[in-house]
């Protein structure tokens, strides 16, 4: 199913990030931490986004709309 891979993805990419990010404050790079929390968080929205847009495609297909 499309749904369970993408919410799988979006939460290895969070726990990716968040793993990464502990790492990188206890070595005292916090601001490198938070860029890093930061790219997770836009390539999650980037992922459900593409998805969204999938879905109107498949509205306006339906419907006939333009």
């Amino acid at each position: 199913m499309v749904g369970i891979d993408l919410i799988f993805r979006i939460a290895a990419i969070g726990i990716l990030a968040a793993v990464v990010s502990s790492i990188l404050k206890q070595s005292g790079k916090d601001e490198l931490s938070t860029l890093v929390s930061l790219a997770a968080v836009v390539v999650s929205l980037l992922i459900v986004i593409d998805m969204i847009s999938e879905l109107f495609n498949t509205v306006r297909t339906l419907f006939s709309l333009y």
